[in-house]
């Protein structure tokens, strides 16, 4: 197994070849990278990778971690049935 086969979001399967290659072709911010790749907005929202992909994003670009648009923890969207809002 070599490095480009490692999965750094376990949630969305997303794979470290996928940020670096999406990083050099658009010069992506880690908040670009989340969105073209879902990484980080799996189950966990992030609890799990979203300091690695910061960090991949940041030595790929060669910028301080501060200079990056760091990524936020989000919590995990639940389904509400409609009957909680008042309704009958």
């Amino acid at each position: 197994m070599n490095e480009k086969d490692i999965i750094i979001c376990r949630c969305e399967e997303v794979s470290y070849e996928d940020i670096v290659h999406l990083t050099e072709l658009y010069q992506c911010s880690s908040r670009e990278i989340k969105l073209r790749t879902r990484a980080a907005m799996g189950y966990c929202g992030g609890r799990t990778c979203r300091n690695l992909v910061d960090q991949i994003v940041s030595e790929i670009k060669n910028e301080p971690p501060a200079d990056n648009i760091p990524l936020t923890y989000r919590p995990p969207v639940r389904p509400i049935p409609f009957r909680l809002f008042g309704g009958e």
